[in-house]
């Protein structure tokens, strides 16, 4: 059954604020320049220089108001205006020929607002010939003042203009983001800016030097690279311009190092451009339609009936709508398949000035739902949408029937029966729940604004990510887009219960792109640093449950496939080792009853060093940190003994001094673990203020000597006074001083001593009388006491 292409009603106008100067405007002659935001909702119309006020006139399709400006003599009206596509609502930028630039705002309030003016151009004294804004980015093409390119004379003014870009962000209700201007092209001729979803088209104008009037160029900024092409003579190459890496490019070095770029040829003779999603389009002065794409080659696409000789240059509407051609010339309307170039259809249209609209960006036109697909047509008497008519006698299936045919679909690739599933047994077998809860709610047992109040933020969240994977789809190639798509993602499963695929999907993201995964998952948990650079967080428990939870016994993940904890740790590993033994820290606090037991007893710390790897091969630094900051005793003392063996004294004392006052036993631990090291050797001596203070204050002094005693090295011959040349020295009653009288601090004892040599703490000060002169017997010393201690007989 052949088709037949349709107009259809979408708005007689009078829903736009202002309607009846927006009908004013689209009957001048000269056409205004329309405009159209990614949204539909917003129609730009500007006039030409030298018409009267207002010139510019900004209509909103609902609620809304208007924004009209005009200028008046003497100062000029905007070189071009157009919308951004940014989230929250549009942004309109209005640019001068003299650099100077506007960006206004409908704000939440009613109206609109001014949200910054600057200036483009570096040098003050340039001029702007053109302007487009590819995906949050300002490019423009701009005239040098004399001698700014080069020197003076015809042969350098041919190639007296410059390509430069700045980004342009949102950031919120503040004032946008403008960054600082890169050169793309420089020594180059005047070129027209036309942009697509994806690239920026740099086409000759009316006064490109003649030379060079057959070249046009591509630039893809998701790509970095910028293709030069000439359609006439066949010839595409591709060359690096990426402005992060610094890339510039002076035109006339660029076409020398092109072979058969200068080959003498007749300039382009192009009566309309219009970019599509496809490529560039162009219509000449004969009729006939070609298509310039991506890659730089062109291919013909048709020959119109009517030839646009006759009509202005420029005033020709072309666009493209499920691989159809829509030309609008004058009153006449031509569609023309993509693929062969046949004639579809030509239609007379009842009115003269017809502007073929941008199509909304992907998904975004579901806020229109009888608009969907086609192409939209304004003139005065409205807009409309041109389609193809589905074929009489096509009966769609209803939604319910849909939800059906889909279910029996899905359960047949799962069921292990061989006879087949019907849509009638889902809907009369109890076994299938979910679709019949679905057609439940589709046939309105459940009110549709408690429905959508349920799943608004869900719905919100899988509109903007479908969004982003369709411009992904499209050919989108920048890795910030990418990296968005892989942190709703991370975010989205974070939502779910994660086993089986879910939790493959997510090792798999982290595997691919670790640093946008761990940016979610950081914004989920909230993760924030205090003052002190403790890190905190405010995530509720149900998130660090998920987070924390191991696999339920009996469902093990496959072979790879970490859980989410184990995947964090071996993250941060990989990004920022320094932060994984705060983040267990964190999360040994924040964990609940069985949260992080993939075992009985199996502790978090224990989990994050089996993601390190076995013992013996994990980074022994982030192992020690790891048994420190886990708080347990048997780790604590575990990363104690790796200290002492590795003499770092002052770290081991810390170490036991940074436990908090309800861990005496496990400082008391370590004290006599320490202890024993100082009565071995004279490696703690200069730590010694510190062991005073690790030091258990209910350890009386008898208690100390006799630790002492347990751990003193065994002597190889009769005690001397002073140690053998080269020999280490041994302990002494001095070096214990501080130690014994902090543990006798707790006054003089009223009974007998405790101890041999307890009596020295609370001696009066005043010293013994010195003995006669004489000769001194052997040395006497108790058995392994180490003290050296004089015969006063």
């Amino acid at each position: 059954m052949k088709r037949a292409g349709t107009l259809r009603l979408l708005s007689d106008l009078s829903d736009f604020s202002g309607a009846a100067r927006l009908r004013e405007l689209l009957t001048e002659d000269p056409p205004v320049r329309v405009r159209c935001s990614s949204d539909s909702r917003h129609l730009l119309l500007l006039r030409r220089p030298g018409a009267p006020t207002p010139q510019l006139l900004v209509a909103v399709r609902g609620p809304g108001a208007e924004l009209e400006r005009g200028w008046p003599a003497g100062h000029p009206p905007p070189l071009d205006a157009f919308f951004l596509p940014w989230p929250a609502r549009p942004a309109l930028v209005l640019v001068w020929e003299s650099g100077v630039t506007e960006v206004w705002s409908a704000g939440v309030g009613p109206g609109w607002r001014l949200l910054q003016s600057t200036e483009l151009c570096p040098s003050g004294d340039a001029r702007v010939v053109a302007v487009a804004a590819p995906r949050g980015r300002l490019v423009w093409c701009e005239e040098c003042p004399a001698g700014a390119e080069g020197r003076p004379g015809p042969p350098a003014a041919t190639f007296s203009y410059r390509v430069c870009v700045r980004t342009l962000e949102p950031s919120g209700e503040a004032v946008p983001t403008l960054g600082s201007t890169h050169i793309l092209l420089h020594h180059c001729p005047p070129f027209g800016l036309l942009t697509s979803r994806r690239d920026l088209f740099l086409v000759p104008t009316a006064t490109t030097w003649s030379g060079v009037a057959h070249i046009l160029l591509i630039w893809s900024p998701g790509k970095g690279k910028v293709i030069v092409s000439a359609p006439y003579l066949g010839l595409a190459y591709s060359k690096s311009l990426n402005p992060g890496r610094g890339d510039t490019w002076d035109f006339r070095v660029l076409l020398r190092s092109l072979p058969g770029l200068l080959s003498p040829r007749q300039p382009l003779a192009v009566h309309t451009w219009t970019p599509t999603p496809q490529g560039l389009l162009f219509l000449d002065f004969w009729g006939t339609v070609s298509l310039v794409q991506p890659h730089g080659g062109t291919r013909l696409v048709g020959t119109l009936q009517e030839a646009p000789a006759d009509h202005p240059q420029g005033s020709a509407a072309l666009g493209t709508f499920h691989g159809t051609l829509a030309c609008v010339l004058g009153s006449t309307l031509e569609l023309l398949d993509m693929g062969s170039g046949q004639l579809l259809e030509r239609k007379v249209l009842s009115t003269y000035r017809v502007h073929l609209l941008e199509p909304p960006a992907p998904g975004l036109e579901d806020g229109e739902p009888e608009a969907r697909g086609g192409l939209r047509l304004l003139s005065v008497m409205g807009l409309f949408r041109v389609c193809w008519e589905a074929p009489q006698g096509l009966e769609l299936p209803s939604a319910i029937d849909l939800v059906f045919e889909e279910a029996c679909g899905y359960y047949q690739r799962r069921s292990l029966r061989g006879a087949q599933l019907t849509p009638e047994e889902l809907r009369h077998n109890s076994t299938f729940r979910a679709p019949q809860a679905l057609a439940s709610i589709l046939q309105g047992h459940l009110p549709p604004s408690a429905l959508l109040s349920m799943l608004r933020a869900e719905l919100r969240d899988y509109r903007g990510l479908e969004q982003l994977k369709a411009q992904l789809v499209a050919g989108d190639e920048e890795e910030s887009g990418w990296t968005e798509l892989a942190e709703q993602e991370v975010a989205r499963l974070l939502r779910t219960e994660l086993m089986g695929d879910q939790l493959a999907q997510l090792n798999t993201i982290f595997q691919v792109l670790p640093t946008a995964a761990w940016s979610a998952v950081h914004r989920a948990l909230q993760l924030q640093t205090d003052r002190d650079g403790t890190l905190k967080s405010q995530a509720s428990p149900d998130v660090w449950k998920k987070v924390l939870g191991s696999t339920v016994t009996g469902k093990e993940p496959p072979s790879g496939v970490l859980p989410p904890f184990e995947l964090l740790c071996q993250c941060l590993c990989k990004l920022e080792p320094r932060w994984l033994p705060p983040f267990v820290q964190l999360a040994q606090q924040q964990g609940g009853p069985g949260w992080g037991a993939g075992s009985p007893g199996l502790p978090l710390y224990r989990r994050a060093l089996a993601v390190l790897g076995e013992e013996g091969t994990r980074p022994e630094a982030l192992e020690l940190e790891l048994l420190l900051s886990s708080g347990r005793p048997k780790a604590v003392l575990q990363a104690v003994g790796q200290l002492v063996q590795k003499e770092q004294w002052k770290r081991a004392l810390e170490a036991g001094l940074a436990l908090s006052p309800s861990s005496l036993l496990l400082r008391s631990e370590i004290f006599k673990l320490l202890l024993a090291e100082f009565a071995r050797h004279r490696r703690l001596d200069t730590h010694f203020p510190l062991l005073c203070r690790l030091c258990p204050q209910d350890l009386a002094p008898g208690e100390l000597l006799l630790l002492l005693q347990t751990h003193l090295p065994d002597e190889v011959g009769p005690p001397t006074p002073f140690p053998e040349p080269g020999a280490e020295p041994t302990l002494t009653v001095g070096l214990l001083r501080a130690l014994l009288e902090q543990t006798g601090a707790q006054g003089e004892p009223t009974g007998p001593a405790l101890s041999r040599y307890e009596d020295i703490l609370w001696d009066s000060g005043t010293p013994p009388p010195t003995p006669p002169r004489g000769p001194l017997t052997t040395l006497q010393a108790p058995d392994r006491s180490g003290f050296c201690v004089p015969d006063a007989s």
